[in-house]
């Protein structure tokens, strides 16, 4: 049985005037036309706006570029997924009956796209400065444990910095299984370079984290061979 809305506003220390709006910040599309997207939609520009705003006040030397990669770091599928998995939005997550078989209530992408309904939601309900400030709330452990210093790029993009700085052709990534269910799916991916004759394996849940384990493997294999 899905539980009630209510409880999961009480959780979250949210007090809407408009309830509903609530409710339809927690209903998925496979309820039919009165779900979440418009709000994940506005809710998903709230939060890129506020982090960014508080990642430009907490570092002030950090460059643009830093200030991007922190940024992706916070708003992404699998950080927004992290924070609903923290407050078990999933528990609460009204969903048609297919979805409801297939544990839509787990999966990375319905969870993110609530919690991004949800800040649309509060927006419309109670405005910009009471929305960000539940913002930062449930971001407060992450921004907490941001370091621009220690700041370091993703696999993918360290791996192709280095074939660039070498002035030789960029790796390549072959697609090798894909099983399971659609809600969860694996992949297995191969990194190859011109600078080894060894390939490289990554494995995980989409095909973005399996080329990103493939390619932080890639790195490691290359330090041990061309120290």
């Amino acid at each position: 049985m899905i539980k009630e809305p209510q409880q999961l506003a009480k959780k979250l220390s949210l007090n809407f005037k408009q309830p509903e709006l609530f409710r339809i910040a927690l209903t998925h599309r496979s309820m039919g036309a009165n779900n979440n997207e418009r709000l994940e939609f506005l809710g998903d520009s709230i939060l890129g706006f506020v982090i960014a705003q508080k990642l430009y006040n907490n570092f002030p030397k950090a460059s643009e570029g830093v200030l991007s990669r922190l940024r992706a770091s916070l708003v992404n599928e699998e950080s927004l997924a992290s924070v609903a998995r923290e407050h078990k939005i999933g528990d609460y997550l009204i969903l048609g009956s297919g979805e409801l078989k297939s544990g839509g209530f787990r999966r990375e992408s319905i969870l993110s796209d609530a919690v991004e309904a949800i800040i649309g939601a509060l927006y419309i309900d109670q405005g910009i400065l009471v929305c960000e400030e539940w913002v930062l709330s449930i971001f407060a452990n992450k921004l907490e444990n941001l370091n621009p210093e220690s700041e370091q790029k993703d696999p993918k993009t360290r791996l192709q910095e280095l074939m660039q700085s070498k002035g030789v052709e960029l790796p390549k990534y072959e697609l090798i299984s894909m099983s399971g269910f659609a809600h969860a799916q694996t992949f297995k991916i191969n990194c190859l370079t011109v600078l080894t004759e060894n390939k490289s394996r990554g494995e995980g849940n989409s095909r973005k984290k399996s080329e990103q384990a493939a390619a932080e493997k890639m790195l490691a294999l290359l330090e041990r061979e061309q120290p």
